[in-house]
């Protein structure tokens, strides 16, 4: 191992995430919402459970004495990856991202100014909230560019566009959420093996049954059906495990920082798609989005105790 070990890692996840976003961007123009859905994590469910089964059945046997955390996680988990497909379907990769990485750290800050069981209340100083103002203000930019027609995708259809906009509000909050329930059942003494295995049944499971109504023209080639089901395994949940094995090898601040240039190879990305044109405007966002996370990260690390 060297020390470049962890941070080259971390990349790896954050170029995943690119080519997650560019590709199921793309395969939601020609196939049914629900089933590219069910397919891109019917395998991860499957595999996670049955390798938890193997490695971690105690575990897999335990975690349902959990099962009010393991319902709001499934729940939470569901309703943040439909709702990010969704914004996926109408709206270009890089702002889908942005807008979904920018609602964590902002859902984060919510949850602690109101209390409760998930976050821990802290003193937020000046510099902090001014980044998380410049946080707010590329989202509400990004939604400017794009219902003005100045984003790389343009608007073909602005009711469509205003509600892919408006569910990566969910996303964010959602997937925030369901982070900090699987958080708890770390906590509890269960590892990440098992703790995937469980987080997406119900997300299958609905869009399962959807899909059983959706229109015949979506793509019915069991080749098809099988990459899809292939890359949601390799570019939604095994980077996961990337990323934890990256954080692991990795100073906190410097990991927070790599992270916080995720949309940044998702624009850079994208333009080999031939949908997206090169967008000044939504990348003047993104780079006031990333400077303003790593200027969070660090506002927060090198605060005085109080």
């Amino acid at each position: 191992m060297t020390r470049f070990d962890g941070p080259i890692l971390i990349l790896v996840f954050c170029l995943s995430q690119a080519l997650r976003d560019v590709y199921f961007a793309h395969v939601f123009q020609g196939d049914g919402f629900f089933t590219v859905v069910a397919l891109a994590f019917s395998l991860a469910a499957a595999a996670f459970l049955a390798l938890s089964a193997w490695l971690t059945r105690g575990e897999l046997l335990r975690i349902w004495r959990h099962g009010r955390l393991v319902l709001w996680m499934n729940l939470t988990t569901a309703l943040a990856w439909s709702c990010y497909f969704v914004g996926l379907k109408y709206v270009e990769p890089s702002v889908v991202n942005t807008i979904h990485s920018g609602m964590g750290p902002l859902t984060a800050l919510a949850l602690g100014a109101i209390g409760g069981s998930l976050v821990d209340r802290v003193r937020v100083g000046a510099i902090e909230r001014a980044a998380y103002v410049g946080i707010a203000l590329s989202i509400l930019a990004l939604w400017v560019i794009v219902l003005s027609g100045a984003s790389g995708l343009g608007v073909e259809d602005r009711r469509q566009t205003l509600t892919g906009l408006a569910v990566l509000f969910c996303s964010g909050a959602s997937i925030t959420i369901s982070l900090l329930l699987s958080k708890k059942l770390h906590d509890a003494g269960f590892g990440s093996i098992t703790v995937t295995a469980v987080r997406y049944l119900a997300l299958v499971a609905v869009a399962t049954v959807l899909a059983l109504g959706e229109s015949r023209s979506a793509s019915s080639s069991l080749a098809h059906a099988g990459l899809i089901s292939i890359s949601g395994l390799a570019l939604i949940v095994a980077p996961t495990f990337v990323l934890q094995m990256g954080v692991a090898r990795t100073p906190a601040l410097l990991a927070q920082v790599v992270r916080s240039l995720g949309p940044v190879f998702v624009f850079a990305l994208e333009l080999v798609d031939g949908r997206v044109i090169f967008s000044r405007p939504v990348l003047f966002a993104i780079l006031v989005y990333s400077v303003s996370a790593i200027a969070a990260t660090l506002a927060r690390r090198f605060q005085p105790a109080p």
